[in-house]
């Protein structure tokens, strides 16, 4: 994976040539999308994003298909 920058956050590895209003759409999805996010299957399990739209309980093991980027809607 590319380098990141601390100015540009995730947004970083693909340089200059991009408007302000991308990279900060970019980097609010990319910070979302690494965090732990609460399961539906237990009450303090975590799930973790394994791939696009694939989430693992930390709690039970449970691998699942759903949303790609949050299980909880944030808009």
């Amino acid at each position: 994976m590319a380098s990141k920058t601390k100015k540009s956050q995730a947004f970083g590895k693909f340089g200059a040539g991009y408007g302000t209003r991308v990279k900060k759409e970019y980097n609010l999805i990319e910070s979302d999308q690494r965090k732990r996010q609460p399961s539906p299957f237990h009450p303090r399990g975590q799930l973790k994003r394994i791939a696009a739209g694939i989430w693992k309980c930390s709690r039970t093991g449970k691998v699942f298909a759903g949303p790609a980027y949050s299980i909880v809607n944030t808009k």
